[in-house]
C-alpha cells in the first residue's frame, strides 16, 4: 500500500512540474501537490510509529 502511495505522490508531483512550466491547470495541480506532500508526510510518520 505504502508502495502505491509513494507512487501516486511522485506522479502528482510531476504533473505539478508540468503544470508549471507549460501553465496548465493552475490551481489544481498546485492542490494536487499540497495534497501529495500531506499523504507522503502522514505515511512518514505512520510508518515510525510501528
Amino acid at each position: 500500500m505504502l508502495g502505491i502511495l509513494w507512487g501516486l505522490v511522485v506522479l502528482l508531483f510531476a504533473f505539478w512540474v508540468l503544470g508549471l512550466v507549460l501553465h496548465i491547470a493552475g490551481n489544481l495541480i498546485h492542490i494536487a501537490l499540497v495534497l501529495a506532500i500531506t499523504l507522503a508526510i502522514y505515511n512518514f510518520l505512520k510508518a515510525r510509529d510501528v
